[in-house]
């Protein structure tokens, strides 16, 4: 093989703008052969203007079948990444799926057990990974240059999101339509890159989540969670989709200092001496280790959708590690399924979680949800 032929679910915006990249040949090493989407006036759309080079398939399970493709990209709604991808590796093929990787840790459990046995190259499209920031981050903290981790803060809260954004669909911020809200649709990323760029997940949650905060929605809105570690290292998580203006600030805090990025911007205060050993040898009641501001250079880069799919292709052609292996989604999506189930038991919870409690908790939501529309 010399060209991976990629095949496209769901023809959204996401979905449209991998199609775009892909048919101006701007992944080496793949060429966009076949779509499939469930309204047939968008797949006359494609006819009429990408011609007839790339088939359209009403189905995904058709163009599975069709020997048209070597790999597919889910870009459909969540609840059906896990079910289309099972689907895809047992036709033989590769998969890249959107983020999230689902809506909750069994489906998405039963999904990367059904790429482990298929063998095949399978992605997420984290593509947050690219960026360089959080690359020179985790960087960073692997090699020792932070110390050991005692504390995160990530205030992410420029998601904002209007009533109108809300009414724009009937399945927008429903447990039904999308499984969740702030958490599983806007915070993906940044659950992510919290657990990828520090190398710790947590081992217990307690979370407080609004419903429908200062918007007439179903789902989370507005979510503060404190996280504990391992190591002794603690963390908090704030979000919402209704303050404007927002912020994004993530803070790292370690025995050698403190990271924070913000402003697309990257200062690191380092500590002359680890606050450890300072702390050992110190006999002044006031004093404090000396410290060191960094603005740290960040290269340029981080091509986004695109490079994951390239990284993906390369994977395929010439069994080159993954930046994002898509078994990682499972990662941040129990951090925020731990953050919903923390809040409708009102108390901690471990990690990993009880995946039935938290499949039940969901689908009372889900029928509660279809009653107040009944």
């Amino acid at each position: 093989m010399n060209k991976v032929r990629i095949g496209i679910v769901g023809l959204g915006n996401m979905g449209t703008g991998h199609a775009a990249y892909l048919i101006e040949g701007q992944v080496n090493g793949a060429v966009l052969a076949a779509v499939s989407d469930i309204r047939p006036e968008r797949l006359a759309q494609v006819k009429e203007q990408w011609g007839d080079g790339i088939r359209t398939f009403e189905s995904p399970e058709e163009m599975f079948r069709s020997g048209a493709i070597d790999g597919v990209l889910l870009c459909t709604p969540h609840y059906e990444h896990p079910v289309q991808a099972i689907d895809a590796f047992a036709c033989g093929l590769h998969v890249l799926v959107e983020k999230p990787a689902g809506v909750y840790t069994k489906q998405v459990r039963e999904m990367n057990e059904a790429a482990a046995v298929s063998g095949k190259i399978y992605g997420i499209m984290y593509n947050q990974r690219t960026n360089p920031l959080y690359m020179k981050l985790r960087e960073l903290i692997a090699s020792g240059e932070l110390g050991e981790i005692r504390r995160t803060n990530w205030i992410i809260t420029n998601w904002y999101r209007s009533q109108s954004y809300y009414n724009s669909g009937g399945w927008r911020a429903t447990w039904a339509g999308e499984g969740g809200g702030v958490l599983i649709n806007q915070d993906p990323h940044q659950l992510d890159l919290w657990q990828w760029a520090t190398g710790l997940m947590p081992k217990r949650i307690r979370a407080f989540c609004s419903f429908g905060k200062h918007r007439d929605i179903e789902v989370e809105n507005d979510v503060t969670a404190y996280a504990e570690y391992e190591n002794g290292a603690t963390g908090v998580f704030v979000t919402s989709t209704h303050e404007y203006p927002g912020t994004n600030r993530f803070e790292i805090s370690g025995d050698r200092g403190k990271i924070v990025i913000e402003d697309d911007k990257m200062t690191f205060w380092r500590l002359r001496q680890p606050e450890s050993e300072f702390n050992r040898v110190n006999t002044s009641p006031f004093a404090a280790p000396e410290v060191w501001k960094f603005e740290i250079p960040i290269s340029a880069g981080g091509a986004q959708h695109k490079e994951i799919t390239q990284d993906w292709t390369n994977a395929i052609l010439n069994g080159t590690p993954l930046l994002a292996p898509g078994e990682d989604g499972i990662k941040g999506l129990t951090i925020s399924n731990a953050m919903l189930l923390s809040t409708w038991t009102d108390g901690w919870v471990d990690l990993p979680i009880d995946e039935d409690l938290f499949y039940d908790k969901l689908q009372e939501q889900i029928e509660r949800s279809a009653k107040s529309r009944a």
